[in-house]
């Protein structure tokens, strides 16, 4: 089949195929076979490979390989058949029931793109003068086919005929497979880069990633030393922006043929590069084994539809482990950005950093894949009518999902949580008169915070309350909490990471409330209680350190840049601080920096300010507790290291007095030579006096009388 394809298209020409600039026309089949009726050829019997031209003669045919052909630019040639497709297993029909088959798959393919005029082609075999089973579709656009290959291959059209789908450029590939199996070449062994060297900092110190304008610089953070040591600099490096992976070890560059990722023990070289053209938007699993791109094409017609390509790509080796094409409004459910009204990300990844699973949200249904095959789960969707919201646990296989309510409120709206792979539902909540709700992970995922806000009986305006689950206890026990004031808006929740506490700040702009509650009691840790109440503070959004315990208090954008560092062990602000203009805040992975972004004129505007994540700590929690503990004695060798770094500092403060020092008198000696080589002009200007000390001269005052003008009057 395909050898017979591939001869019998390129025999007859392209299907409906413009004429391209400065090139032979392209004549259509319906010609080729005319031509071949008047001429008594029966174009089956035709051997193409046996034709060749007389020597030295193209017959105004230009050769693809001529070398002048190929040094003019101004010709925009044909890159290929990519947006053709070949339909196999097709009825094999007599003559009278062509037209019936051709419309028959037509209304398949036409539901799916446009079909170019003339673009369909059904080949019929001289002998029988019946089809041959399959036929050539040409779309508007190479999306088009790309989709009509993906939602058509293995289409059930009866019993006897399950379509077989392939891309025309396919064939190439094909037709290149050698008739022989001859075993791959096994090249030695060598040992890759470090990848991950830059954790072994003796300094232990942080990286980040600054793109402004055409350069891209990455820096070490060197606190001690009260400035950045640059690592890698590079101009043109990325074409739309930069992102670090999951765990830091790659960072990706966008550009318009796909995205590259760059790492290495001392430098950035390229590791690998993922080809998609026109990318937008990129995502890396959590625990960095696969990249997700995006990209959007615009309708080319008003019959032509918005179309959205999204690829998963092995991360490691560069493979197209599954692709996703469909029209934009496929995938705008859920997510909270986005471009072209796409929700960003599309797919969430769940099950730790172990990369099992991920999940996308469609109409009336979620769609949970598996990694082994990419396949569906049980393949097939969970169908969840009206489905809004998913999140997925951060640290176990576990989903839940919001349904807002049903049948103006007769069915309630719920919260379920789901297993995966089992799809068992192991909690859920009903919840009544829901205008909106949010899901809050603590990032170790043993709790789940429901933020609900619920109508009054008014139906006039609403109040918050938040239902929180504990994960990790038996059966999942589900504990209400409502503020003391219920009518108080909710302005910003967060989690403490690593840990079980949580802040809210709630109350009326410009001074709200902000309440700090722990899910654990010294009596009863089965209970949320409440630590504190800040009363009347100018903030708007809240950052815990990455590390726990210590959080900012920010008041951003229209608050001025208020902010207060808080210590919620001790329950005590350590320091207040003013930041003009802020509007973001990011803590270093280790929490012991963070840095204030704001908004400037466009042309001063730092594009991106990235902290370089780390994987997580390989200590055990017991370590970890027993280093906290014993503090001070791990840290003396470091305070050690500081006095050293403090004095070195000294003593580079005092050489850099002491050359403004030497500065200085050089200046002056310069001055002061200058001085007396004009001393005699000076003497000169003065009459012959000596002494240039002013307060040997006595100031007068002369006042001296010129005639300017003279007027007459004359009198009458």
């Amino acid at each position: 089949f395909l050898e017979l394809a591939d001869a019998e298209f390129f025999a007859c020409g392209r299907i409906g195929n413009p004429k391209p600039s400065g090139m032979e026309s392209v004549v259509s089949m319906s010609d080729i076979e005319a031509a071949a009726q008047r001429l008594g050829i029966n174009l089956s019997s035709v051997d193409l490979d046996s034709i060749r031209l007389p020597p030295g003669d193209d017959l105004g045919v230009p050769s693809d390989d001529d070398e002048d052909l190929l040094a003019r630019d101004d010709f925009e040639f044909e890159t290929g058949f990519s947006n053709i497709i070949v339909v196999d297993n097709l009825p094999v029909v007599p003559p009278e029931k062509f037209e019936k088959l051709e419309n028959v798959v037509r209304k398949i393919y036409s539901q799916i793109g446009v079909i170019k005029e003339d673009g369909f082609w059904m080949p019929v075999s001289p002998e029988t003068n019946k089809t041959l089973g399959y036929c050539f579709i040409e779309y508007n656009t190479p999306q088009e086919a790309e989709l009509a290959k993906e939602k058509t291959n293995g289409y059930k059209l009866d019993k006897s005929h399950i379509f077989a789908v392939n891309m025309f450029d396919d064939f190439d590939r094909f037709m290149r497979v050698p008739d022989q199996w001859t075993p791959a070449e096994t090249k030695p062994y060598v040992p890759g880069e470090n990848l991950r060297k830059w954790l072994t900092d003796e300094k232990g110190r942080d990286q980040f990633v600054i793109c402004a304008g055409q350069e891209t610089e990455v820096l070490w953070n060197d606190a001690r030393q009260l400035k950045p040591e640059l690592v890698y600099r590079r101009s043109q490096w990325t074409e739309s922006f930069v992102q670090w992976s999951s765990l830091g070890t790659y960072l990706a560059t966008i550009h318009r043929q796909g995205v590259a990722i760059w790492g290495g023990a001392s430098t950035f070289n390229r590791i690998m590069r993922y080809a998609h053209s026109m990318v937008k938007l990129i995502d890396f699993s959590p625990g960095e084994k696969y990249l997700v791109t995006y990209s959007s094409h615009e309708p080319n017609g008003p019959r032509d539809t918005h179309r959205v390509v999204l690829n998963i790509f092995d991360a490691r080796t560069g493979k197209v482990m599954r692709d996703f094409k469909g029209s934009a409004d496929e995938f705008t459910t859920g997510g909270t950005g986005g471009v072209s009204g796409v929700s960003w990300p599309v797919f969430r990844w769940g099950g730790g950093k172990e990369d099992k699973y991920f999940a996308r949200i469609g109409k009336n249904v979620i769609s949970v894949y598996e990694t082994e095959t990419f396949s569906l789960i049980d393949k097939k969707s969970m169908k969840v009518e009206n489905v809004v919201d998913i999140s997925w646990s951060p640290a176990d296989p576990i989903l839940a999902l919001f349904v807002p309510e049903l049948g103006g409120g007769n069915q309630p709206a719920r919260v379920s949580l789901i297993q995966i792979p089992g799809k068992e539902e192991l909690r859920q909540k009903n919840l009544f008169s829901v205008s909106d709700c949010k899901m809050y992970w603590q990032n170790n995922g043993e709790y789940l915070a429901v933020k609900v806000d619920r109508y009054t009986k008014t139906k006039k305006s609403t109040y918050t309350g938040f239902e929180l689950f504990r994960i990790k206890e038996r059966d999942i026990p589900i504990e209400v909490l409502e503020l003391e004031n219920k009518n108080d808006k909710i302005v910003a929740f967060a989690w403490e990471p690593k840990g079980h506490r949580f802040a809210v700040i709630h109350g009326d702009s410009p001074k709200p409330d902000i309440s700090f509650y722990s899910m654990r009691t010294a009596n009863n840790t089965g209970r949320v209680s409440k630590l504190t109440t800040l009363k009347g503070k100018q903030a708007n959004a809240l950052y815990w350190s990455p590390a726990g315990r210590f959080i900012i208090l920010a008041g951003l954008k229209g608050f001025n840049g208020q902010l207060e560092f808080y210590n919620v062990d001790e329950l005590e602000t350590m320091a207040t601080a003013e930041h003009f203009m802020a509007t973001d805040i990011e803590w270093d992975p280790t929490g012991r920096y963070s840095i204030f972004k704001f908004e400037l004129r466009a042309e001063f505007v730092w594009f991106i300010f990235l902290w370089r994540p780390r994987p997580p700590s390989l200590l055990s929690a017991e370590k970890e507790e027993e280093i906290s503990k014993n503090l001070k004695k791990y840290s003396k060798k470091y305070e050690a290291e500081d006095q050293d770094v403090s004095l070195l500092l000294s003593e580079q403060d005092r050489e850099k007095r002491k050359m403004v020092q030497e500065e200085w008198n050089r200046w002056l000696k310069e001055w002061k030579q200058l001085n007396e080589e004009e001393r005699a002009e000076r003497q000169k200007l003065r009459d012959g006096e000596v002494s240039d000390a002013e307060e040997e001269y006595e100031a007068k005052e002369v006042e001296v009388e010129e005639v300017l003008d003279v007027a007459e009057e004359i009198v009458s």
